[in-house]
């Protein structure tokens, strides 16, 4: 009798775990152009954040305050240490840096607007100081990145604070990159570069190799100020627990920490996907840092990276930030990814413009393209005006107000009268891998994975 042969219908459809069809793609497309993918945003995988943690509300135990009668601080002072002059903000809600060349010049200016209507600062980014952010802006914070375009000691001395960049969430150990379709004439004049030509930065600075000579730089920068402006450190989450202790020896007034799900305009895939830490357990380890140095409310901690809403502000503020820094998030407010526009007093659809990209509202990565559908990310001079400062910064500003009432709204459910009196046991985890990376409790036990029973 002839045996058939048998056929599983479900194993013959069935997706392989390592090599599935973006594996796949992924395997194809270096074999076919001997190239890696370059492109904007995030880290897409799904990594723990801070969705993976809970508050405890007050109840019994706690004496909850009434939000249309009680009051809420959120004054937020940054780089008290060493500066004359520290930073005062309204909410510890900030704009993270994004350079002018990234960005159009509108899009610079409507952050400075929607920052000072918010009484928060915003940020330079690569590239230097364009003369629209520093008129719109209250309070700019001036960042030296190793690639020292359009670094201006004048323009140092015009700025609020300096954040001296060391790493970003999303390449730390690598530079920037600005392609060639974005190095417009005015972008090329501010950077000492040719006009039209790819750009990439050195991925460390120049002048110095390690703490020492950091400490020697940051002296530099508060001569220059006459000490008065506070001086930031910024670095990309890895070594968190050392690199936050080495900045504080070297004399930084504020510490900003990027974690892996903060954005970039343009870099490698694999830098994205696959190196640094996610930001909550870069939290824990920069407050451990300062707790083992007694640097707690000296030196203030500012968080980056994949912070959306005012739940992940304050659980920002609970584990030991002093403030939040917002890139992505900001985007979206102003429109990425969006579906339309508005233009000429009326709203226009992008779709079209998606597709000649190969992309779509929603899924749109193609920062580094310079054609942004709606006007952000891009140097174009007629898709650039698809963003107007005004509408831009009117967004920006119900944005920011809304996270700062979200904000407000958890700290009074967990009877704070301050959102700087948050606290680590106001809060749990879900799983065990984020109460392993934030070092707190699971949620309705006292285990903190890692520390025993």
């Amino acid at each position: 009798m002839e045996t058939k042969p048998v056929h599983f219908k479900n194993v013959s459809r069935e997706e392989s775990h390592g090599y599935d069809r973006k594996t796949l793609d992924y395997i194809r497309n270096a074999a076919a152009h001997g190239l890696y993918e370059i492109r904007g945003m995030g880290a897409k995988r799904k990594l723990p954040n801070f969705d993976d943690l809970v508050f405890l509300g007050a109840s019994m135990s706690r004496y909850p305050l009434e939000g249309y009668r009680e009051k809420c601080i959120t004054k937020t002072l940054l780089g008290t240490r060493f500066a004359k002059k520290p930073i005062e903000l309204e909410i510890p809600i900030t704009i993270a840096g994004m350079s002018f060349g990234s960005l159009s010049a509108n899009v610079k200016e409507a952050l400075g607007r929607a920052a000072t209507e918010m009484g928060t600062s915003t940020t330079t980014g690569d590239g230097g100081m364009t003369q629209e952010e520093r008129q719109s802006s209250k309070t700019l914070v001036y960042q030296c990145l190793p690639s020292r375009y359009g670094f201006n000691p004048d323009d140092v001395r015009r700025a609020d604070a300096i954040e001296v960049v060391i790493g970003q969430g999303a390449k730390p150990g690598g530079g920037g990159m600005l392609l060639g379709q974005k190095v417009s004439a005015r972008v090329a004049s501010m950077r000492t570069l040719p006009a039209g030509i790819d750009q990439r930065s050195a991925c460390r600075h120049p002048d110095w190799t390690g703490p020492d000579d950091l400490a020697i730089k940051i002296q530099e920068l508060r001569e220059i100020t006459d000490w008065e402006k506070p001086i930031y450190v910024k670095v990309g989450a890895t070594r968190t627990f050392h690199d936050v202790k080495l900045a504080v020896h070297s004399g930084a007034d504020v510490i900003v920490v990027d974690g892996m799900q903060g954005g970039t305009a343009a870099t490698q895939t694999c830098f994205i996907e696959h190196i640094g830490i996610p930001t909550l357990a870069a939290v824990r380890q920069a407050v451990n840092a300062l707790e083992d140095l007694d640097m707690i409310g000296k030196v203030q901690l500012v968080v980056s990276g994949g912070i959306r809403t005012g739940a992940d502000v304050a659980k920002a503020l609970a584990m030991g930030a002093d403030a939040v820094a917002i890139g992505q998030g900001v985007l979206v407010a102003l429109g990425c990814n969006g579906e339309t526009y508005y233009q000429n007093g009326a709203l226009h659809s992008a779709e079209a413009d998606y597709t000649a990209i190969g992309a779509a509202p929603g899924f749109c990565h193609h920062c580094h393209t310079g054609k942004c559908p709606v006007g952000i990310t891009t140097q174009d001079a007629i898709l650039e005006k698809r963003l107007t400062p005004e509408v831009g910064a009117k967004h920006l500003r119900n944005y920011l107000k809304t996270l700062n009432m979200e904000l407000t709204t958890i700290a009074r459910a967990c009877g704070k009268q301050n959102v700087h009196h948050l606290e680590r046991e106001d809060l749990v985890a879900l799983t065990i891998e984020a109460a392993a990376m934030a070092g707190l409790p699971l949620a309705g036990t006292n285990w903190i994975p890692g520390q025993g029973f």
